[in-house]
């Protein structure tokens, strides 16, 4: 599916977005600017999209882009595991632990990259 742009401070990586409806929801917001949050291995950011689970997951791998809709936030995830489950929407393209870089509170933008 279509691919994503996010930039937060001196990081900057592209995801590939799968098929899901909440992957098309989060497309259709797109510009989307917020605030980068941390917990553990893992930078997540509130996005003006609300959906309900959908299969969402417990357990994802480094390198998942999730969506979750207990806190309407985009998860990008380097080592953690959820708190509680996402929807899985996407693959992170490069290495995930460049996340590591990205600081709580530092402005986070994610855009298309088609």
């Amino acid at each position: 599916m279509a691919r994503i742009l996010i930039r937060a401070g001196e990081v900057e990586t592209t995801a590939t977005l799968n098929e899901t409806a909440t992957a098309r929801e989060i497309l259709a917001a797109l510009p989307i600017e917020s605030r980068a949050q941390l917990w553990g291995k893992e930078v997540y950011f509130e996005i003006p999209v609300h959906v309900d689970p959908d299969d969402a997951q417990a357990k994802v791998p480094s390198g998942t882009v999730a969506f979750w809709p207990d806190g309407d936030c985009l998860c990008l995830f380097y080592g953690q595991t959820p708190a509680s489950p996402v929807n899985v929407v996407g693959t992170l393209d490069g290495d995930p632990n460049e996340l590591a870089k990205v600081k709580s509170g530092e402005a986070i933008r994610v855009e298309r990259a088609d």
